[in-house]
C-alpha cells in the first residue's frame, strides 16, 4: 500500500515502481496522520520500503512521472523485512485484497503466455501437417517445408478465416434444419410446391360422383367492381392464419393497409373507398362473433348496402369461402381453448331474424369454463363444440333454428348434413387445414389472385400434443359424427385440385401444339417465298412450263398466297407428272420442314 502524498514528499524523491509494473494513479483514500508520522519517524526502513515500491500489481501511490526520469529499480531483494513494517500497518482485509490482486495478476500473465505458446505450437503443427500433405500430393513441385515468412502468414490467415466462417455459420444456422446445410437441394430436383401434404397418391377412387361443374370452380371475381368475398370463420380451423393471408399476403394493385398494433386492415378496391373483403381482419365481427351461414347470408347484404337506397344498391356477387379441419383435432383444440378461458359469449346466434343465444343452455356456471377436464367437456349434452362445422355451414331455418322439438333428431341431423354439403359444394372456395398447399392453389386458380409467399403446413399443434387412447378417439368421433361425414365429403370434393391441375396441364399442352403449328406455318411460308424468288431470278434453269401452256395451275404462287396450305391428292399427282423438277423441290421442302421441326423440338 502506498503512502499519501504528504508522506511521500517528506521522504524525498518520487517513488519508483518495479521493472515492468504499470503506472497507477494516486490512491484516493488518504492515510491517517499517525501513519504518516510513523513512516517519517523511520527513515531507514520506511524509505527503503517506499523506494522499493509496493507489491507487484498493486502499486498505486507513486508518481508515474518518475518513470521517465529515473531508471527502474529491482525490488526482489527488498521483499522481506524491509517491506514488512509498512505492510503490517494495513488492515487485515486490505492486505487480503492486495494478496488476491497480486495472485490474479500472476494468473493473467500465465494464461496469456500459455495462449501465445499454444497458438504458436498450433501454427507450427499445422504448417508441418499441411507441408506433408502438399508434399505427398504435389511431390517436387511444392516444398512447403521451406516456406518463407509470407507464405506462413498466408497459411495462418487462411486457417483463421476458415475457423471464423465455421463459427459464423454455426451462429447463423444452428441445427440441421438450416437451409444452407441441406445438401439435397443440390442433388434433387425442385419439388412441386403443390404436392400432396399427406404424401398420398394424387389419383384416388372418389366416393361421390361430382359433375364437371362441381369440380371446375372458377369465379369471375372483379375486385374493381362490386363483388365481395365473405369469409365464414369456424372456430379452431386455422381461420385466423388464413384470414391474415387474405389481408397481408396477396398481390394486389392496391394492397390492404395494415397498421402496427391494430388487428383490422383497410382493404379498399382500386380507386374506391369500399372494401372487397368481408372478414374478421377487414371489417371486424360486423355480424357477430364467428357468425355462421344463417347469420351471414341475412346480415352481410344489410351491413354492406344498408345505408343506400334500395334502388341504388348494386347487384353484387357474394362469394362465400371457408376453411374446414379434421373433426377430432378441431374438437380437442377447442377444448384446450376453452380450458384457457374462451367462452364466445359475444356470439349472437341470430336465426330467423332473432337472436337465440338465450335459448341455448350453458354447460358451466360462472364466468368461464377454464380448467375443465376432457371428460366433463364431452359429457355436456348442450356443448356447441359437437358437430360445430355442420351446424355453422347449414341453413338452420330448415330445422327450426335451435328448437329441438320441431322434428325428430334423426331427421334433423339428416337435413342439417345435406344442407351443409350443398352449401359447401356451391361455395366459391373452401380449403382444408391439413392441406395448406392445395388450399393455396385452389384459391389462386378460383379467384385469379396470387399469394406472395407460400402457405406453411404445421403438423404440430396444441391438439396434436394431447394424447388420447382409442376409446376416447372413438367417443369424440361419435360426438361429431356429422362433422366426420362432412369432412369425408370435403376431402372427396377436394379432387378439384387434381381436376384443375389436369386442366392446367391440358391447357399448357394445347398452347405448345398451337405454337408448333404456328412455327411450322411460318417456316413453310418463308421457304416457299424464297423458292419462288429463286425461280423468278433463274427462269432458264427451271424447266417448269408455264401455267397457260399446260393448262395446270401454278402451284408456287398459290402456296405463297395461302401461307403453306396443303394440296389435294389429285393436284399433287398431276403436278408431279407434269413437273418432275418441282417434285424434287417439294421433297427437299418436306425434308427441310422436318429438320426445322426436329430442331425446335430439340430446343424445347
Amino acid at each position: 500500500m502506498a503512502l499519501p502524498v504528504c508522506a511521500a514528499r517528506a521522504l524525498g524523491p518520487p517513488l519508483q515502481p518495479e521493472r515492468g509494473a504499470p503506472a497507477r494513479p494516486t490512491c484516493p483514500r488518504r492515510h491517517s496522520r499517525v501513519e504518516a508520522e510513523l513512516a517519517a519517524s523511520r527513515p531507514g526502513s520506511a524509505a527503503a520500503s517506499v523506494r522499493a515500491g509496493p507489491p507487484r500489481g498493486v502499486s498505486r501511490g507513486f508518481n508515474s512521472q518518475a518513470l521517465l526520469d529515473e531508471p527502474p529499480k529491482a525490488s526482489s531483494s527488498l521483499a522481506g523485512a524491509a517491506r514488512a513494517p509498512l505492510f503490517a500497518l494495513l488492515p487485515r482485509g486490505r492486505r487480503r485484497r492486495m494478496h488476491d490482486l497480486r495472485r490474479r495478476w500472476d494468473l493473467g500473465s500465465l494464461c496469456r503466455a500459455l495462449l501465445t505458446r499454444g497458438l504458436a505450437a498450433l501454427g507450427h503443427s499445422l504448417k508441418h501437417v499441411l507441408g506433408a500433405i502438399f508434399s505427398k500430393i504435389f511431390g517436387p513441385l511444392a516444398s512447403v517445408g521451406n516456406m518463407d515468412e509470407k507464405s506462413n502468414k498466408l497459411l495462418l490467415a487462411l486457417v483463421m478465416l476458415f475457423l471464423f466462417a465455421v463459427i459464423v455459420l454455426q451462429y447463423v444456422c444452428p441445427g440441421t434444419e438450416c437451409q444452407l446445410l441441406r445438401l439435397q437441394a443440390f442433388s434433387s430436383p425442385m419439388p412441386d410446391p403443390y404436392r400432396s401434404e399427406d404424401e398420398s397418391s394424387a389419383r384416388f377412387v372418389p366416393r361421390y360422383n361430382f359433375s364437371r361443374g362441381d369440380l371446375l370452380r372458377k369465379v369471375d371475381f372483379d375486385i374493381k367492381g362490386d363483388d365481395l368475398i365473405v369469409f365464414l370463420h369456424i372456430q379452431k380451423t386455422g381461420g385466423t392464419t388464413f384470414g391474415r393471408h387474405l389481408v397481408r399476403n396477396i398481390q394486389l394493385e392496391q394492397p390492404c393497409e395494415c397498421r402496427v398494433g391494430q388487428k383490422k386492415c383497410t382493404c379498399h378496391r382500386p380507386g374506391k373507398r369500399e372494401t372487397w373483403l368481408f372478414s374478421r381482419f377487414s371489417t371486424g365481427w360486423s355480424c357477430g362473433l364467428h357468425a355462421d351461414w344463417t347469420e351471414l347470408t341475412s346480415c352481410v347484404p344489410a351491413v354492406v348496402d344498408g345505408k343506400r337506397d334500395a334502388r341504388l344498391r348494386p347487384s353484387r356477387n357474394f362469394h362465400y369461402i371457408t376453411i374446414l379441419r379434421d373433426p377430432v383435432s378441431r374438437y380437442l383444440s377447442e377444448w384446450r381453448h376453452v380450458q384457457r378461458g374462451a367462452t364466445w359469449k359475444a356470439s349472437l346466434h341470430v336465426c330467423d331474424g332473432r337472436p337465440t343465444s338465450e335459448e341455448l343452455p350453458s354447460c358451466y356456471t360462472g364466468d368461464d369454463w377454464s380448467g375443465c377436464p376432457l371428460k366433463e367437456f364431452m359429457d355436456c349434452p348442450y356443448n356447441l363444440a359437437n358437430n360445430r362445422q355442420v351446424r355453422m355451414l347449414s341453413d338452420l331455418t330448415l330445422v327450426g333454428c335451435y328448437n329441438l322439438s320441431v322434428m325428430p333428431e334423426k331427421q334433423r341431423n339428416k337435413v342439417l348434413l345435406e344442407s351443409a354439403k350443398s352449401n359447401l359444394k356451391h361455395m366459391a372456395f373452401f380449403g382444408l387445414t391439413e392441406f395448406q398447399r392445395k388450399t393455396q392453389y385452389l384459391f389462386e386458380k378460383t379467384f385469379n389472385m396470387n399469394f406472395i409467399s407460400p402457405f406453411t403446413q404445421y403438423n404440430t399443434t396444441r391438439a396434436s400434443s394431447v394424447e388420447i387412447n382409442e376409446d376416447l378417439q372413438k367417443r369424440i368421433e361419435g360426438l361429431n359424427f356429422l362433422d366426420m361425414e362432412l369432412y369425408s365429403y370435403a376431402k372427396d370434393l377436394l379432387q378439384r385440385y387434381q381436376f384443375m391441375r389436369q386442366k392446367e396441364h391440358q391447357e399448357a399442352r394445347r398452347k405448345r401444339q398451337e405454337q408448333r403449328k404456328f412455327l411450322k406455318g411460318r417456316f413453310l411460308q418463308t421457304h416457299f417465298q424464297s423458292q419462288s424468288q429463286g425461280q423468278r431470278q433463274n427462269p432458264s434453269q427451271n424447266p417448269t412450263p408455264n401455267a397457260g401452256q399446260n393448262g395446270t395451275p401454278n402451284l408456287i404462287p398459290n402456296l405463297t398466297q395461302s401461307s403453306g396450305q396443303n394440296l389435294s391428292r389429285k393436284e399433287n399427282r398431276e403436278s408431279r407428272k407434269q413437273n418432275p423438277g418441282q417434285e424434287q423441290g417439294e421433297d427437299n421442302t418436306s425434308n427441310g420442314t422436318n429438320d426445322y421441326i426436329g430442331s425446335v423440338e430439340k430446343w424445347r
